[in-house]
C-alpha cells in the first residue's frame, strides 16, 4: 500500500477518535479542541494524498473509491454529531450529506458508461468552506462575534454545496441517458 493510500485509510482511522472526542459527555473545551485538532489532521491527510498521489504518479484504483469515501464519511459523521448536540441544524446536514449521495450516483452511473467525473472548483470551494464550518462550529465559541461569523460560514458552505450540485448536474446530465 503506497502513501497517499496509507494517508486516506488513516483519514478514516481519525474518525473514530474523533466523534468519540465529539460525542464524550462532560470534557467540555478539551473535548472540542481535540476533536477539531483531529477533524483538521483529518483534512490535512485529504490534501495531502492527492497531492503525493498526483506528483509521484501513486494514483491507484484503491485511491479513486477510497479517498472520495472517506471524505464523505469525515463529513457526514461530523455533520451528524453537530446535529446531535445542536450546534447544526438538521435540515442544513441533510442538504449537504444528501448532496454527497446524489454527486456520487451520478459519478456511479458515469463511471459504468466509461466516463470519469472530475472534481470542479465549486466542488473544491465547497469543500473548503464545508471543512472552515465543521470546525468553526466544533470549537463554538460563546461570543456573539463569533457566532455570527460562525453562521455566515454555514450558510456560505450551504450555498456552495448546493451550486456544485447544480454545477455537476448541469454539466453531467448526458450522464443519466441511456447509453448502454
Amino acid at each position: 500500500m503506497n502513501l497517499p493510500n496509507k494517508l486516506t485509510v488513516l483519514r478514516v482511522i481519525l474518525i473514530v477518535p474523533f466523534v468519540a472526542f465529539m460525542l464524550a459527555p462532560g470534557l467540555g473545551a478539551a473535548g472540542r479542541y481535540a476533536a477539531a485538532a483531529l477533524f483538521v489532521a483529518a483534512g490535512l491527510t485529504d490534501f495531502l494524498d492527492g497531492k503525493i498521489a498526483r506528483k509521484y504518479g501513486l494514483v491507484t484504483n484503491f485511491g479513486k473509491f477510497m479517498d472520495p469515501l472517506a471524505d464523505k464519511l469525515l463529513v457526514a459523521s461530523a455533520l451528524v454529531c453537530l446535529t446531535s448536540d445542536g450546534r447544526l441544524a438538521a435540515w442544513i446536514a441533510i442538504l449537504i450529506i444528501s448532496r454527497e449521495f446524489i454527486i456520487s450516483g451520478f459519478r456511479l452511473v458515469a463511471s459504468d458508461n466509461g466516463i470519469v467525473i472530475a472534481a470542479s472548483y465549486w466542488g473544491k470551494f465547497k469543500t473548503a468552506s464545508q471543512m472552515a464550518m465543521i470546525v468553526m462550529l466544533i470549537l463554538d465559541y460563546g461570543n456573539e462575534a463569533y457566532q455570527a461569523c460562525a453562521t455566515a460560514v454555514t450558510y456560505l458552505a450551504l450555498a456552495l454545496t448546493l451550486i456544485s450540485l447544480a454545477d455537476y448536474a448541469m454539466k453531467n446530465k448526458d450522464v443519466l441517458k441511456e447509453q448502454k
